[in-house]
């Protein structure tokens, strides 16, 4: 069994370029190389936004949400924002 499968994908013109040029480059062998780093690329972000979501987010909301005397209203940021500028004047 195979363990590469092929597609044919359609660019728009600007990242057609940016695959041909990294290719002329030499920064990559192929045009093939190019696109598997940018899923590779794709796939590392998507799990660290899922890590950042589940263990810096979530909490944040079940905290807050256990204890809504926590939070501060878009209000109190934009006085207290006003307020320290107003002292560097």
């Amino acid at each position: 069994m195979r363990s590469t499968q092929q597609f044919s994908i359609t660019l728009p013109n600007e990242l057609a370029d940016l695959v041909r040029s990294k290719v002329a480059s030499g920064e990559y062998a192929t045009d093939s190389e190019v696109v598997r780093d940018g899923l590779r690329t794709l796939a590392t972000r998507d799990r660290v936004i899922e890590m950042w979501l589940s263990n810096q987010v979530a909490p944040a909301y079940d905290a807050l949400k256990a204890d809504p005397s926590r939070t501060v209203t878009a209000g109190d940021v934009r006085a207290a924002l006003a307020a320290k500028r107003k002292l560097r004047e």
